[in-house]
């Protein structure tokens, strides 16, 4: 008996634990924490997003391997290819595999002809979006979950669905941000008229 209550115990000690520390993502609002997540994607395209992306990650392994370091991240049907090929021929075979996706609008291929980076590269470029994103809460004007930031190499990527004034503004702060060697826009900019007509789904 005391066995079963020690177990007892130690489950509910875990489910408090994970629930604590996962908070559960419905529609795009996180429930359970204090920050509400937006997204202006809706549902089934954040899931084709995702898919995309597994299925880009397949792909690209099945043109080149393990050689190189190259990365999908899809934004409402847009794929944006960074990392490093260590030749044309592998840039080229990345290319051709990837124009046989399905449900792709477009493909930004942003991969660069290099040997890979290392480790500490890849962890400064992570310290990197984090600064992005950072900046982005506390310009106060930005809807920083409308944007997704992925960076390479000191070159940071902004992707969403952005008005101009917004795809500005984010390209302004991020170019701020100390480390940042360059800023490349890969949005799919609406207008104002079609972001209040957003604003009023949620």
């Amino acid at each position: 008996m005391t066995r079963q209550l020690s177990v007892l115990a130690a489950t509910l000690a875990a489910a408090s634990l994970l629930s604590a520390c996962a908070p559960l993502v419905v529609g795009g609002a996180m429930v359970g924490g204090a920050m509400v997540m937006t997204d202006r994607r809706t549902s089934g395209a954040q899931l084709e997003d995702q898919n995309i992306e597994v299925k880009a990650s397949t792909r690209i392994r099945e043109a080149v391997g393990e050689r190189g370091h190259v990365i999908p991240t899809s934004y409402n049907r847009m794929l944006l290819v960074t990392g490093e090929a260590v030749s044309d021929a592998d840039k080229a075979a990345i290319d051709q595999h990837l124009a046989r996706l399905e449900n792709v609008r477009s493909i930004v291929n942003e991969v660069a002809v290099m040997p890979a980076t290392s480790m500490s590269s890849r962890s400064n470029d992570t310290y990197l979006t984090s600064k992005v994103k950072a900046s982005f809460v506390d310009a106060k004007d930005m809807q920083v979950n409308a944007i997704k930031v992925v960076t390479e190499r000191g070159t940071v990527y902004l992707m969403g669905k952005v008005t101009e004034r917004e795809a500005a503004r984010a390209a302004e702060i991020a170019r701020g941000i100390s480390g940042v060697q360059k800023v490349v826009r890969v949005f799919e900019v609406i207008t104002e008229a079609e972001l209040a007509e957003l604003a009023t789904r949620k």
